[in-house]
């Protein structure tokens, strides 16, 4: 009955912190923490603990999913140079020279055991990703921190495990060639698994038609992916933010949108109860850690453990910064090669054209002499033709590439946002709590792990925001996102064309049906989003002021625009409109997705395309 009750007052707890964040203006997660920390040390409050296994399996595999879920995997890939240097560089230098630090400073800790403190705290938390989002910095930041924050806690707990292999042998029969060994054979399954469990996952929740036995079903593929790879030594985190990926690529073209906005709107419940707990959890056992290295016989004492905390607070910035900088440097000169290469791709594809369309000219006196037929011909130019198209969609894919790094290049302003952002926190806390008892002085490394989390979580979290205001970083340009919009409502129009209810509605048309026209131009579909047959036709039409996306409450206009189109359109029964109409929607879906694969256009205004039709469809089919 306790238990229950401390849930229950939990749950509440992180309701109110929630809603209380936007009002005060810091992130719930440090409200979170705040209120941990006050309530532990309540003279009556008990010393508070949990199997960090619990955390390490049972609470990240579906935090980091649902993370790569709602990550553009079109972005994930163009940023994949940044969070790979930053999760797998970044981690390994960080633990060393802070182990390095740590055994300098209390020495009865050897170097196997103060690396894996290292390693304890190097990765970052998420929660910097909700604050930067917040306030306004461009999406390449906000792509970087998220891909870096799901993938070097997989290096991090790696590391850990050899350092503390090292630590229990004295050191002996642990080998850097032994780590990178263990370390690419986790990734490597963990990859394969998730890729896998990915795949199947969406197939099946393609073939789900109950949103809620869907979600149900979502809620397991993280375990799914996670629980294997952990078997069969892998990393069951990455293999959880793998399946993630998979399904935030497939899911738009394989599950229903009823099932992805229902599941959507489940998560983002499932993710914030867990979140919030873990940070309250995190200030509860405060002062149980304090008691501890209080106590400790023979120990350096709660001030040594401070100095220590101190110390490897300021290294993970200052090597974080040091690690940034020349990272940028080298992205600038890949965007200026890719600039070439996209050049030099240009004017191939300009050849080939060149040489296909001379090849059209041969006659038979040629074909003859190298013992072809007409047919043998005209197939090798079937076959060129889709080499050629297959290169225009790669020339499309770097020069998209190339677009997206030129709009938005990341200098000095913006690689000090990236610095700041990296806070520790969550991983933190549970990859210490993994630490062995036999480590020495295990309270101590405990206790400077939760500082550096609790501190760097205050410190920079507080002050992550008016750093942004301060070196105002490159933010989107408005003008250029209108352009783009007004390009993707042209796509829209172009796609909807030569579907059966564009064609049906033109016949009425050219019959001189005025109430054709008027459902045609009321129909939500095929109105304010780019869907209207008149907007297909008439491509001056981009120009108009670029509309908003309207509320999913307008139901009552799409009952009416279904009815004026079904009156207008006389052989079609309600229904047969209807689903003409969901066609519709599909046709363009389809089209938004070869644009994103093509990276025609940024992430954030194809996902707000996505769930435009996606709402559409849903009113459309509630009828």
């Amino acid at each position: 009955m306790e238990t229950l009750v401390i849930a229950v007052l939990g749950l509440l707890i992180i309701a109110a912190c929630n809603q209380l964040a936007p009002k005060v203006g810091v992130a719930s997660p440090l409200i979170l923490l705040a209120v941990g920390v006050l309530v532990g040390f309540l003279p009556w409050v008990g010393t508070v603990s949990v199997d960090p296994e619990i955390i390490l399996e049972v609470v990240l595999p579906p935090l980091l999913f649902g993370a790569a879920v709602g990550m553009p995997v079109m972005d994930f890939r163009r940023e994949l140079r940044s969070v790979a240097g930053l999760a797998i560089g970044l981690v390994v230098i960080s633990a060393i020279v802070i182990g390095l630090a740590v055994h300098a400073l209390v020495p009865a800790v050897s170097l196997a055991w103060a690396i894996a403190l290292g390693a304890v705290l190097s990765p970052t938390d998420a929660v910097a990703v909700s604050i930067a989002r917040g306030a306004g910095v461009n999406h390449r930041i906000i792509t970087i921190l998220e891909g870096e924050g799901l993938f070097n806690d997989a290096t991090a707990l790696v590391l850990l495990s050899a350092a503390v292999s090292a630590g229990q042998a004295g050191g002996e029969g642990v080998t850097a060639w032994g780590v990178a060994g263990e370390f690419v054979l986790a990734l490597g399954v963990a990859v394969v698994i998730g890729l896998v469990v990915g795949e199947i996952g969406v197939r099946v929740r393609g073939r789900i038609t109950d949103p809620a036995a869907d979600t149900v079903f979502s809620f397991v593929m993280p375990f799914l992916a996670s629980v294997p790879a952990d078997h069969l030594g892998g990393s069951g985190l990455v293999a959880a933010v793998v399946a993630g990926l998979v399904v935030s690529r497939r899911r738009v073209s394989v599950m229903g949108a009823q099932n992805r906005r229902f599941a959507q709107q489940n998560w983002k419940t499932a993710e914030l109860v867990l979140e919030g707990g873990i940070f309250l959890f995190m200030g509860l056992q405060a002062y149980g850690i304090y008691h501890e290295v209080d106590v400790l016989p023979g120990g350096p004492g709660v001030g040594r453990a401070v100095l220590v905390a101190v110390t490897a607070g300021a290294l993970t910035v200052v090597l974080r910064a040091v690690f940034v900088a020349p990272l940028l440097a080298w992205l600038a000169s890949a965007r200026h090669r890719n600039a070439r290469r996209v050049a030099v791709g240009a004017e191939r594809l300009e050849q080939f054209e060149e040489r296909l369309s001379h090849a059209c000219d041969v006659d038979d006196e040629m074909l003859a002499a190298r013992n072809l037929t007409q047919d043998d011909w005209a197939r090798a130019l079937d076959r060129w033709r889709h080499r050629l198209d297959r290169g225009h969609r790669k020339q499309n894919r770097v020069a998209g590439d190339l677009a997206y790094w030129t709009q938005t290049p990341l200098g000095p302003r913006e690689g000090s946002v990236i610095v700041w952002a990296g806070m520790r926190g969550v991983v933190t806390l549970a990859a210490a709590q993994t630490l062995p008892f036999t480590a020495p002085m295990r309270p101590v490394l405990l206790l400077v792990a939760l500082l550096v989390a609790g501190g760097s979580l205050v410190i920079q979290g507080l002050t992550l925001v008016p750093l942004i205001a301060r070196v105002r970083p490159q933010t989107a340009d408005p003008e250029e996102e209108a352009a783009e919009q007004r390009r993707l409502l042209k796509l829209l129009g172009h796609a909807v064309k030569d579907t059966a209810l564009a064609r049906a509605m033109q016949e009425q048309y050219e019959a001189g049906n005025t109430a054709t026209r008027d459902a045609g131009r009321s129909l939500s579909l095929v109105g304010r989003t780019g869907l209207a047959q008149q907007r297909a036709r008439r491509d001056d039409d981009v120009e108009q002021p670029v509309p908003q996306a309207a509320p999913v409450s307008q139901e009552a206009d799409q009952h009416d625009a279904v009815e004026a189109a079904e009156e207008a359109i006389e052989p079609l029964s309600r229904e047969q409109v209807r689903d003409l109409a969901i066609e519709a929607i599909q046709t363009q879906r389809d089209a938004l997705i070869e644009a994103r694969d093509e990276g025609l256009f940024h992430s954030s205004a194809l996902e707000l395309a996505l769930e435009r039709l996606d709402a559409e469809e849903i009113m459309l089919s509630s009828h």
